[in-house]
């Protein structure tokens, strides 16, 4: 017989972290554990906090340079698992909130934007295909010994609740759309370790109020992550992180921008857990190659709590 207190001891360890710190540029998501399940029934709430300080490369046709901005991002989020079609399943909702200052030159003349609010809100649906049919507490103990190859699929979907102003080209709202459907692996590998990957793509509703009632789309963006991840003891793993993303070139009122990005990041994340469910989360990434878009440093931190 299985104790809850056992289960929110486990639950800690293994680091259920489904909830990622989602950014506005979602492509740029570093999301280890991203499928590694839990029992039915397991509530996770997530508070967190990225600082972010870099550069902004915008499409070479646009009378801006030198951008570069410094933001601060809070996230609280909710996440539930349970069975579906007799597979782990979880739904997740997430929230942002932002304060960022960005500075440039717009036609050669220097300009500056504080932001502050709420950005877009994300719902994220996710269910195991194989290795991992609905667990219990013990099924959840003896995958944690024994663990297993598994592969799962997820569908993001962005909601246009962030604050917007069309008379702004930078906002903390998209006023549109956006749905990414993936699929994911994890990869027991020996000794502790995880290869971990995931590939999907977001495809983009269109902004048909932007800047002063212009109509832009944008085409999908291909998404792609891979991790290596060490569980060193029962409460502690960490991972070594890349993404890479390309795509998502934009069009305005019919004409087509020179915006098509190759980006890529690396990164670091650490996990600890503790007793009663509660557990931190520190990371870091910066980008290797940016074409279009932001060239940032980032530190996250989180605080999760499991019951």
């Amino acid at each position: 017989m299985f104790t809850r207190s056992f289960a929110l001891r486990q639950l800690a360890a293994a680091g259920v972290l489904l909830l990622a710190f989602i950014r506005p540029a979602s492509a740029q998501d570093l999301s280890p554990r991203a499928y590694f399940p839990a029992p039915a029934g397991t509530d996770v709430l997530l508070v967190g906090y990225q600082y972010s300080t870099g550069d902004l490369a915008f499409e070479p046709s646009l009378p801006v340079t030198g951008v570069t901005s410094d933001s601060h991002f809070g996230l609280l989020a909710y996440q539930r698992f349970f069975g579906l079609a007799g597979r782990t399943s979880s739904l997740q909702l997430s929230v942002p909130y932002s304060n960022s200052v960005t500075e440039g030159f717009l036609a050669g003349a220097y300009a500056r934007r504080d932001l502050a609010g709420f950005g877009d809100a994300k719902l994220r649906l996710a269910i195991n295909l194989a290795g991992a049919p609905t667990l219990d507490v013990a099924a959840f103990r003896e995958l944690l010994r024994n663990p297993t190859p598994i592969v799962g699929a997820s569908l993001v979907v962005s909601m246009p609740t962030g604050e917007y102003n069309n008379a702004r080209l930078l906002n903390l709202g998209t006023n549109r759309w956006a749905a990414k459907p993936a699929f994911g692996m994890i990869l027991p590998t020996g000794q502790g370790w995880f290869l971990e990957a995931e590939v999907g793509v977001w495809i983009f509703g269109d902004n048909d109020d932007f800047f002063f009632g212009g109509t832009r789309e944008q085409n999908p963006l291909l998404s792609t992550e891979i991790h290596a991840v060490k569980v060193a003891r029962p409460d502690l793993w960490f991972s070594v992180d890349a993404n890479f993303y390309t795509g998502g070139r934009t069009t305005v009122n019919g004409e087509v921008n020179q915006d098509l990005q190759r980006n890529s990041r690396f990164g670091l994340t650490v996990y600890r857990g503790f007793r009663g469910g509660h557990a931190l989360k520190a990371n870091l990434s910066t980008g290797l190659n940016t074409e279009i878009g932001g060239d940032f440093e980032m530190l996250a931190l989180s605080y999760v709590f499991a019951w």
